[in-house]
């Protein structure tokens, strides 16, 4: 975790380019640090290891579910949230009680997702 005077760090799981892109000038612009990864390898090789406090998990990073970095997230206390275009009855049973930002979501459901992360 960061002290209070550093910025949050946020793991950004996507692999969608542009939307990351998009994602990560909109997170600099509310003052996050982030990392991002567009691979399950490379997310979970941050999860285990990166000082993060917070995380936007695609579910699907290009092909592969981001499950297993989230048991990793969950384990180490890290709020998460997934983001997806999938259907909730698509979501295994055991991650739909997680939050989950359906796609494609704006800023004001961005910001009120990790608000909630925050607050929880």
């Amino acid at each position: 975790m960061t002290t209070d005077h550093a910025p949050l760090c946020i793991l950004l799981a996507e692999d969608e380019m542009l939307l990351a892109m998009m994602l990560e000038d909109r997170l600099h612009t509310s003052v996050y640090r982030v990392l991002k990864a567009a691979r399950l390898a490379k997310c979970m090789e941050l999860a285990e290891s990166a000082p993060i406090d917070l995380a936007i998990l695609d579910i699907n990073l290009a092909g592969e579910a981001s499950f297993p970095a989230a048991l990793i997230l969950r384990r180490r206390g890290i709020p998460f949230v997934f983001s997806s275009g999938y259907d909730e009855q698509d979501v295994p049973e055991a991650w739909r009680n997680e939050n989950i930002l359906q796609k494609p979501y704006d800023s004001r459901q961005l910001n009120a997702a990790l608000t909630g992360l925050l607050e929880a």
